[in-house]
Formats: structure tokens, C-alpha cells, sequence
């Protein structure tokens, strides 16, 4: 299975994130906080799979894309950047060893956590995280 990083979902995630559209929730909540088979219909239906694409950081080469199965690594719900969306994608992309989903999703890990510790005044700046060694230890291969 070839799956690669989706950039444009990388890049909205990035923006949402910077504009403070986050939920900084707990791992365990993404079973629960992630979207139903029910609101992905309804969203592809008013939004299209171009759309729905923004919101899986994965993609599957090997299926159509016009089709649910061809976007992999969920993050959010269609409004919001969910933490634990994101750790359960920095998770699974580690255990598959797709590299460059796993460092895109620890960035924004990185950033969801920067937000969690900074000051109010200071939200609307999230930095980049310090994962340059994560980076590195998989650039090589």
C-alpha cells in the first residue's frame, strides 16, 4: 500500500491551528470525538471529497479518489484540529513506518502542544516544535 503525505491537508491543519481552531483534548478522546460514517457522508456531501480531503493527512495511491478509502489519518472533526486526533495519527503512522506523515503529524503535535502551554496573549503565535531530531532520525531512510 503506498500511502503519502497529503501537504494541502498538512498546510490546513497548520491554519487552523494557527487561528487557535483547536480542541486540546486527550488521546483516549479520539474514539470518541472522531467524526461518524454519518457526518463524513453529510460533509462529502455538502463539500465534496476535495474538501474532505483537507482532513486526513494521508493519502492511498492504490484507491480512487473519489472515494473515503483513498484519504487515511484523520485529525479533526471538519471545524477543529482535535490533539487527540493527532496523536492517534502521529501513533499509527510511526507503527506503519510512513515517515513523512509520522514528522508532519509531530509538528503539529509539537504546535498543538506549544499552544496548550502558552500564555492567552500568546496563542495566535504558535511556533513550530522542536522535533528536528524526530526529523532526522527518519530522513535518512
Amino acid at each position: 500500500m503506498k500511502v503519502r503525505l497529503n501537504r494541502r491537508a498538512f498546510e490546513h491543519a497548520k491554519e487552523l491551528i494557527n487561528e487557535g481552531r483547536i480542541v486540546l483534548d486527550e488521546r483516549d478522546a479520539w474514539s470518541e470525538h472522531r467524526p461518524s460514517a454519518l457526518q463524513e457522508n453529510e460533509f462529502i456531501r455538502l463539500h465534496g471529497f476535495a474538501d474532505y480531503g483537507r482532513w486526513y493527512l494521508g493519502i492511498n495511491d492504490e484507491k480512487p479518489e473519489q472515494t473515503k478509502g483513498h484519504y487515511e489519518f484523520p485529525y479533526g472533526d471538519f471545524s477543529k484540529v482535535h490533539r487527540c486526533g493527532v496523536l492517534s495519527a502521529e501513533s499509527r503512522a510511526g507503527q506503519y513506518q510512513h515517515y513523512d506523515i509520522e514528522n508532519a503529524v509531530a509538528h503539529l503535535h509539537g504546535m498543538l502542544d506549544a499552544r496548550k502551554g502558552a500564555p492567552a496573549s500568546k496563542r495566535t503565535r504558535a511556533a513550530s516544535p522542536g522535533k528536528a531530531a524526530r526529523g532526522a532520525r527518519h530522513s535518512a531512510r
